[in-house]
């Protein structure tokens, strides 16, 4: 099984109400993750995040990619917020 064909069978494990997960080879042929809403929102963008062929090949990758794939969709909802807080200018 080739490694993007291992991330494939992995994510085929996950069903999201919003969300839809792939795996694509970038421009080296390394495995990336791509995360995108099911449906279209003006702005949001797709989430590529690559996984590195060692992780692929680990015999406790199930585990470790869905820890990874959870710490993406975390950090992938925060980059969706147009204004927060944090931001300069922002009202107090």
């Amino acid at each position: 099984m080739t490694p993007i064909d291992r991330v494939r069978a992995e994510l085929a494990r996950y069903d999201h109400l919003l969300l839809a997960f792939e795996a694509e080879a970038d421009a080296s042929g390394a495995v990336e993750l791509i995360i995108r809403l099911k449906h279209d929102v003006p702005g949001a963008h797709v989430y590529r995040a690559p996984i590195h062929p060692r992780d692929i090949e680990h015999p406790q990758f199930a585990w470790t990619f869905q820890k990874y794939l959870y710490d993406c969709l975390h950090d992938y909802l925060c980059e969706l917020f147009v204004t927060n807080p944090q931001e300069k200018g922002a009202p107090a």
